[in-house]
């Protein structure tokens, strides 16, 4: 008697792959999520309290000193983020185990060097950046000098922090990322920032007194997360005499022809999301620059929930394309964009309703940035519904498409902000980067249709789009059509809307693939 056929042996043997993927990405992506959120919130708060301890201008220089901070430790960076995880769990998928620390040194190596130079530049630099974005605001000049000297001084453990947090989470593992990073570090700012806008009470608190309660948490992540790191290494002891000189040579040179159009790519990403507040400050004033990063805040908390779906999805995706299970990358991106709207499209819909409370929040002054919410929260949406799709890209092998990508945002923003930021202000450069969001979304989600044949689209995605839509867009448009705009309005709409997309959610658990957070006895 003949067996059953093989074709259908296979889609069970898919679907337990897919399944297993799922509930890994969900152990890790939930964990994750949580500490995103933690992460997200203490930045809301952060920016709350600098906004309202220091004056507009103040806090415009302030918001300009981090974004030079963060890009100079994106710089530093070279892309590792990116090419760490993707070697790592390439290597452990293909079994070559005795090359993982070959490729710990020629990630972490160059890094600590850069970050160590680009510090110095910024302390140098510091007199002609205050110069630039304070034009118009001499009083604040020296305060401005000061602040970008103290976060110049951090910035190279801030660089290694999150490269250290990388390669651990090469290894699959999500904990040392969510407790150093997202807990530790997002709680210590906050702790610390509060502390000074506590004193500011009392007496005179300024600009780089922030600046270095908001940069000294570096310190001790970039130390816990070198011990974690080590510890996970020797866990697994790689034997390294196996290796030899051929292999380690050609791993350097896969290593950085993969990863050197993502180190473009990773600054050019970052500019894409921090040099508008550079030029608001310095075409329209510093003010100018504090509204707009007030404004688009929420952006950075959406960016966070991408950030958690993105990076525990990252490694088994990385190994899901290295031996060519397209199905259960094919399953991977769009469960994670399926999760990732349920996530985010409820913000950005409540944010477009209630601006005008979402600004207010941060002092009266800050409402006249409502419509520059908007148009910010319109291209989140979109963005959002393309998934992951520049990881996606990346993971694929195709680092160079994603810089082609990016730069055009890049060129698109730029432009954009030069053009606008001196007759719209805040609008311009919102402008800019709503335009910016949509290229860097939208040529990617066609490269990866065409060249991986991946797409994000599922059952899950559009289920979570509806659900978002109906509960936080339908619904509290229908109460603000009869009680306003305002906080009763918005309390009475969450008191319905929140109930009715859990239930939702809970109806339509298959389809959003929710049962993969159920708890399991055996590992992923």
């Amino acid at each position: 008697m003949a067996g059953p056929p093989t074709s259908l042996a296979f889609p069970v043997t898919a679907t337990a792959i897919a399944e297993k993927g799922r509930h890994g990405a969900a152990r890790g992506g939930l964990a994750n999520m949580a500490g995103m959120a933690l992460a997200g919130a203490t930045g809301v708060l952060v920016t709350w309290i600098v906004a309202r301890s220091l004056g507009a201008e103040q806090a415009g220089a302030f918001f300009a000193a981090t974004a030079a901070f963060v890009l100079g430790g994106g710089l530093a960076k070279l892309g590792t983020q990116t090419g760490l995880v993707y070697w790592l769990s390439r290597l452990r998928a293909t079994g070559r185990t005795q090359l993982l620390g070959s490729c710990l040194r020629t990630g972490l190596t160059p890094v600590i060097l850069l970050s160590g130079l680009i510090g110095a530049a910024l302390w140098l630099a510091a007199p002609a950046v205050a110069r630039l974005t304070a034009d118009e605001s001499p009083h604040v000049f020296a305060e401005h000098v000061l602040g970008l000297r103290v976060l110049a001084v951090f910035l190279p453990l801030s660089a290694l922090a999150d490269v250290l947090l990388t390669a651990t989470r090469g290894y699959r593992l999500m904990r040392p990322t969510v407790m150093l990073d997202r807990v530790l570090r997002s709680t210590l700012q906050l702790l610390l920032v509060a502390g000074a806008g506590v004193a500011a009470l009392w007496t005179t608190v300024e600009l780089p007194m922030f600046a270095l309660a908001w940069a000294v948490p570096y310190l001790p992540v970039a130390i816990l997360a070198a011990f974690a790191l080590r510890n996970t290494y020797r866990a697994g002891r790689p034997d390294e005499s196996r290796t030899r000189r051929v292999e380690r040579r050609e791993l350097r040179r896969g290593f950085w022809r993969f990863t050197a159009p993502r180190a473009l790519a990773s600054v050019a990403q970052l500019a894409v999301q921090r040099v508008d507040v550079l030029l608001v400050a310095a075409l329209g004033g510093l003010a100018a620059a504090a509204v707009y990063a007030v404004a688009g805040r929420f952006v950075i908390l959406i960016q966070f929930a991408n950030q958690g779906v993105s990076q525990s999805v990252q490694p088994r995706l990385a190994e899901a394309l290295a031996t060519g299970d397209r199905d259960t990358a094919n399953d991977l991106y769009r469960t994670a964009t399926g999760w990732l709207v349920l996530v985010t499209w409820p913000i950005n819909l409540l944010v477009i309703l209630f601006a005008p409370i979402y600004l207010g929040l941060f002092g009266e002054q800050y409402r006249a940035g409502a419509p520059v919410v908007v148009v910010l929260a319109c291209a989140m949406l979109v963005a959002t519904g393309c998934g992951m799709v520049d990881m996606v890209l990346s993971m694929a092998g195709r680092t160079s498409w994603n810089l082609a990508n990016v730069l055009v945002a890049l060129g698109l923003t730029i432009g954009l902000d030069l053009l606008l930021i001196p007759r719209l202000g805040a609008m311009g450069a919102a402008l800019g980067l709503a335009g910016a969001m949509l290229a860097n979304n939208l040529l990617p989600l066609l490269q990866v249709a065409r060249h991986a044949r991946l797409h994000p689209f599922g059952a899950g995605t559009l289920t979570a789009a509806a659900l978002s839509v109906a509960c936080f867009g339908v619904l509290p448009r229908l109460v603000t059509t009869v009680l306003g705009y305002g906080p009763a309005a918005l309390s009475l709409a969450l008191a319905i809307a929140v109930p009715a997309f859990c239930f939702g959610a809970w109806l339509f658990r298959e389809r959003l693939a929710l049962t993969a957070f159920r708890f399991r006895r055996t590992p992923p």
